[in-house]
Formats: C-alpha cells, structure tokens, sequence
C-alpha cells in the first residue's frame, strides 16, 4: 500500500491509495444498496399477498398503500439502478473506465440523488401505512351501519387506542384476512427498516465520493 511520510514524521495514505479504497467502498456499498433493493421489492410483493391468497389481489381488496408498490418502484428498482450505477464506477466498468474525477462526481450525485428519492419515498409510505393500518373486513355494526361488516381501515379513525402498542387489537378487530396486522405490520416495517438502511448507505456513499473527489484533485 502506497504511504508518503508527514513533516511531522507520520505516515499517511497517498491519493492514489485513497482513491483505490474509495473505489473499493464504492463497489461494497453499490452491492449493498442492489442488495436491499431486491429485499424491498420482495417484501413489497408479498404485501399483495395476503397469507398467500391470489384471491385478494384479483378482487382489487388490497390496502392503498400496497398497490402504491413503492418498495418494488421507489426503494427497489430506483435504488438498484443508483446501485447499478455506483458499482460501475467502482469497478469503472465500461463508459467509467477512463472517467475523470468531475465525470465521477457528477454521477455520483445522479446515483445518490435518485437512490435517496426512492428511499425517502419508500419510507413515507411505510410509515403512512403502519399509520392507517391494515385494509381488511371489520365489524361496523357498532357505528350504526346498515351492514355488520365492510372493508376499510379500521385503526385509521382509532384515536384512543393505538394499535401498534395494543396487541389485544390485532386478532379482535380485522375479520379477514386472518394475521392481516401481523402480516400488514411485519412487511411494512419490514420496508421502513430498509428504506432507513438505504438512506444511510447513501449519505456514506456520498461521503465516499467527495472523498474520492478530493484525493483526485489532490493527485492532479
């Protein structure tokens, strides 16, 4: 590994060997990012799945924020095409093979910028989904309703109680699908974990690069 020595007698990392170790972070945290995009969109699609059953999704009786898909279109395929895009560069792979350090910047940017965006847009979801709660056949015959039963959100206007922490809820309330909070909650937080996850390996993918921006310009 290339050092040089301070004036003060230390040894340091010279550009070269900085810019080797960026590229290096680049290629671990472009795997990453592909990684938990394909995770995403995974636990999106089995949000449309209901305990397995097909039947729901024919019959259109699939929660709002489901059918939004933002962890197959925003935290998936968004941030595997930031990914795509990271990684190249690290192993500058083709048109990034003889890229300057301004080319490099510029598209570090473009990658981080759009993988946050599809972070950012996954992860408002999923909160806004753990919020409403799940869509699933409740009793309504308390409220006075014609029929004793409809399909809704039965914890959104649940102002007393929240169902999150008041586990007694989550078998009591929902009719059908059977497990519908579990299920609703264990995907949902699922996709909020790893929107938070990508976030945070785009702030240190942007670090990574003005690094490597830096230690080009120095080297020049």
């Amino acid at each position: 590994m290339a050092e040089r020595d301070s004036p003060h007698g230390l040894r340091t990392l010279s550009p070269p060997c900085m810019m080797a170790c960026s590229r290096t972070c680049s290629c671990i945290l472009g795997l990453s990012l592909g990684t938990t995009a394909l995770f995403a969109a995974g636990a999106n699609v089995v949000l449309l799945f209901p305990n397995w059953d097909v039947t729901y999704l024919l019959r259109g009786l699939i929660g709002k924020h489901a059918k939004l898909g933002t962890g197959l279109w925003g935290a998936g395929l968004m941030v595997l095409t930031a990914a795509t895009l990271i990684s190249l560069t690290g192993w500058r792979y083709g048109c990034f093979r003889k890229s300057g350090p301004c080319r490099r910047m510029l598209t570090a940017l473009l990658s981080s910028g759009l993988a946050l965006l599809g972070a950012l847009i996954c992860f408002i979801t999923s909160g806004a989904a753990l919020k409403d709660g799940p869509f699933c056949v409740f009793d309504v015959s308390s409220f006075n309703q014609t029929q004793p039963w409809k399909y809704g959100y039965p914890f959104k206007d649940l102002h007393t109680r929240n169902y999150l922490y008041d586990h007694s809820l989550w078998n009591s309330v929902c009719l059908e699908p059977s497990k519908a909070v579990v299920w609703h909650v264990s995907f949902f937080s699922t996709l909020l974990c790893i929107s938070v996850l990508q976030i945070l390996l785009v702030v240190i993918h942007f670090v990574n690069s003005f690094l490597g921006l830096f230690c080009s310009l120095c080297e020049e």
